[in-house]
C-alpha cells in the first residue's frame, strides 16, 4: 500500500500533468510489471530489473525506458536525452495536448519486458583512458605535490583538467590555462566545481 501512496503523492506533486500521469500509470499497471518508487519517481520492474519509469518536468512528461536503445521504435517516439552520454536509456516525451495511444505505449512496454526476459541489455562502454597533456606532465615533473594532488582527484575531474588544457589551440593559451588550474588542483578543487550544486 505504501508504494501506491508514494506514486499517488508523486502525481499530486505535478497537478498540471495529473491526468496524463494517471493515464500512463493505468497503462503501465495493466502490464506484467511491478510498480515501485525509485529516485522519487514511479518505476516499473520485472524481477527487480528496471524496465520503464515515469518522470514529470516543466514542459513534458516522459516515459524512461531503461534499455530503450534495444527497442525497435517503429513509431519513432524515442529520443536520447543526453546524446553522447546515455547509452541504453531512451525517453518518450508527452507534451501538453498530446494524445496517448495506450496500445502503442503498451506495445513498447511489452517489447521492453520481453527484452528483459530474454536477458538482452546494452553493455556499458568503458570510459576512455585519461590522456594527460604534455604541459601538465611537465608541471608534474617540477612539482611532486601537484602530481600527488592531481592523482587524488576523481577521474572525471582529472579528465576535465586534461581536456581544458588540450583543447586550447595556441601554446600561450595552454600556458595560461595551466597557470590558472595549478592552484585549483593543489586545493583539491575540480575545474567546474563552482557550477555544480
Amino acid at each position: 500500500m505504501e508504494k501506491n501512496s508514494n506514486v499517488e503523492e508523486f502525481i499530486r506533486k505535478h497537478p498540471q500533468w495529473q491526468s496524463l500521469l494517471e493515464e500512463l500509470r493505468d497503462i503501465l499497471r495493466s502490464s506484467d510489471l511491478e510498480e515501485t518508487i525509485k529516485w522519487g519517481i514511479p518505476v516499473y520492474t520485472l524481477d527487480g530489473k528496471n524496465i520503464v519509469g515515469i518522470a514529470a518536468f516543466k514542459k513534458h512528461v516522459a516515459l524512461w525506458f531503461h534499455q530503450g536503445a534495444l527497442l525497435e521504435d517503429k513509431a519513432g517516439k524515442l529520443i536520447n536525452a543526453q546524446q553522447g552520454k546515455t547509452q541504453a536509456q531512451r525517453q518518450w516525451r508527452f507534451e501538453e495536448g498530446d494524445q496517448v495511444d495506450g496500445e502503442l505505449v503498451l506495445a513498447y512496454v511489452n517489447e521492453a519486458t520481453e527484452n528483459q526476459r530474454q536477458g538482452e541489455s546494452v553493455k556499458p562502454v568503458a570510459k576512455k583512458s585519461l590522456s594527460v597533456p604534455d604541459e601538465l606532465v611537465d608541471a608534474f615533473s617540477g612539482n611532486i605535490q601537484l602530481k600527488s594532488c592531481f592523482k587524488k582527484l576523481a577521474p572525471y575531474k582529472q579528465r576535465e583538467y586534461a581536456e581544458f588544457i588540450s583543447t586550447a589551440k595556441r601554446e600561450d593559451t595552454r600556458a595560461r590555462r595551466l597557470e590558472k588550474i595549478i592552484p585549483m588542483i593543489l586545493d583539491g578543487t575540480g575545474l567546474n566545481d563552482r557550477y555544480r550544486c
